[in-house]
């Protein structure tokens, strides 16, 4: 069965809807990644941060106010239309909500806390189900006004390529006719001094698969599709073709160094799908630029791709949207196939040559005129969580 893409928003450093989006991937800019300082003591950081103010949650939600779901709202916007109408269609019962986050809205939290101990009390208006995991899920299930299936997963960075498996299984078990899915995770002080600790944040912009890379930068990003078993009148309809996970649970932090999981995921994408690796047109990378992801990476696509496929990691561009960064380097993929045209890899052209090389994207560079187009996007997490997808042009 066809998992129809039929609808994105999207919202990250690189813009505030698909338009300002593409824009600027497809010409390597990166308008939000900038340097901040205020999040971890002493250092100042690059981070992608979305540019401007966020809309408030409407008056009726303010018990969920949080940036994470400000980002939310503002990608729920761009497709209010097809949301609603999917639900006008199915029935409230029959649309489901997966998403993924990392945090959640962990900041506001952490700023009660600072408050109640410096204070002894909590500020007016602090709620604790502004920081609960599934608190993406309830703000889109009360907005829509939903009575069908609705959860959050949290697995780090596969969060929301998880969200999207698992809205599909939805549509294969027949528990929805519709799911809202994607992810959603916001700029906190928590993952940047979790990243600090870890030695795994660098000052400048990353510089995946680099001789000199020096690890990732954070950035916060929410992108939302309308999943249906149904093609909606979308020009050039794309759907999630397949997906692939695996969890080799070699360290909480490190990947396994040989990249079995990562292979073991982007085969099981492949089988899925019904293709062979030689009709993936284009690979985008998990690419944090730290010294073990980087490395794990090129030995699992050097050992699947042995001809080569053109492949970058878009992570200098939005930063890694943690939770958020599957369903986001999914939209990438998804306005890939509407454009004809591949985000390139951006770095300092310093190959390690310790790593096997790569086909890089270069600027300019077009996707293939074929009839039909495979992209493929990895997402690595702690733990050993791998997870591959394979979004293309519908059949």
């Amino acid at each position: 069965m066809t998992a129809y893409l039929n609808a994105l928003g999207v919202v990250c450093a690189l813009g505030r809807d698909q338009a300002e989006v593409a824009s600027a991937l497809f010409t390597g800019a990166s308008p939000g990644l900038r340097l901040q300082s205020g999040w971890v003591p002493d250092r100042t950081l690059t981070v992608g941060a979305v540019p401007g103010e966020l809309a408030p949650l409407p008056a009726h939600l303010a018990g969920l106010q949080s940036r994470n779901n400000q980002l939310l709202l503002e990608a729920a916007v761009q497709i209010e239309s097809q949301l609603r109408a999917a639900v006008q269609r199915y029935g409230a019962d029959r649309v489901g909500v997966v998403m993924g986050t990392s945090t959640s809205g962990i900041e506001e939290a952490s700023q009660g806390i600072a408050t109640y101990l410096r204070d002894g009390q909590f500020p007016a208006g602090y709620l604790y189900d502004q920081q609960e995991l599934n608190a993406p899920a309830d703000f889109l299930v009360q907005w829509l006004q939903l009575t069908g299936p609705a959860y959050v997963i949290s697995t780090a960075c596969t969060s929301s390529a998880r969200a999207l498996m698992s809205a599909r299984r939805l549509l294969d078990m027949g528990l929805c006719d519709a799911v809202v899915c994607g992810g959603v995770d916001s700029l906190c002080k928590l993952t940047l001094n979790g990243f600090s600790a870890l030695e795994a944040v660098s000052d400048q912009r990353c510089n995946p698969f680099s001789a000199n890379r020096s690890g990732i930068n954070i950035g916060e990003a929410a992108a939302l599709f309308l999943m249906t078993r149904e093609h909606q009148g979308v020009a050039r309809p794309v759907a999630l073709l397949g997906a692939g996970a695996s969890c080799d649970a070699h360290h909480i932090s490190a990947p396994e160094p040989s990249g079995r999981g990562a292979v073991e995921a982007m085969t099981k994408a492949l089988r899925q799908a019904g293709i062979e690796a030689r009709q993936v047109n284009y690979l985008n990378l998990h690419g944090t630029a730290t010294q073990h992801n980087d490395a794990m990476e090129s030995h699992a696509v050097a050992r699947l791709f042995p001809g080569g496929v053109p492949c970058s990691s878009t992570k200098p561009l939005s930063g890694h949207t943690l939770g958020a960064a599957g369903a986001l380097e999914a939209a990438f993929c998804y306005l890939s196939l509407q454009a004809d045209t591949l985000p390139p890899h951006v770095w300092d052209g310093q190959a390690d040559e310790q790593l096997p090389p790569l086909t890089w994207v270069q600027p300019g560079q077009r996707l293939e005129p074929l009839p039909q187009r495979h992209l493929m996007s990895n997402s690595f997490a702690f733990g050993g969580n791998n997870v591959s997808l394979i979004i293309g042009d519908a059949p």
